[in-house]
């Protein structure tokens, strides 16, 4: 499995569309920074077919230092959830060739 970066996703997108590089930059950098803001305000994100993030709260807890066994408080905190839309949970679910085995 590779690591693709978001200059390489930009470079894809600007040779797939016949756009300028620099203008499909901005309208990526755009579309995250309204990802995160969305997020940030505690709302849901719906893409059909894509999927669906949304923000949930983890709850405060006691957890432990392994090395020390100190228990140590851990405050709660937001995350994001991730929910597959139909398109992309049928690709995941394609069967697996040799070549994809990790």
């Amino acid at each position: 499995m590779s690591t693709v970066t978001k200059k390489e996703f930009i470079d894809r997108i600007a040779e797939n569309t016949q756009a300028k590089r620099v203008v499909v930059k901005r309208i990526i950098q755009s579309f995250l920074d309204e990802v995160v803001d969305e997020l940030a305000e505690g709302n849901r994100l719906e893409f059909r077919d894509f999927g669906v993030f949304e923000t949930r709260t983890r709850a405060a807890r006691i957890a432990q230092n392994p090395k020390t066994l100190e228990r140590v408080p851990v405050p709660a905190k937001k995350t994001v959830k991730f929910k597959m839309g139909r398109l992309m949970k049928q690709k995941l679910a394609m069967p697996i060739t040799a070549g994809e085995i990790d």
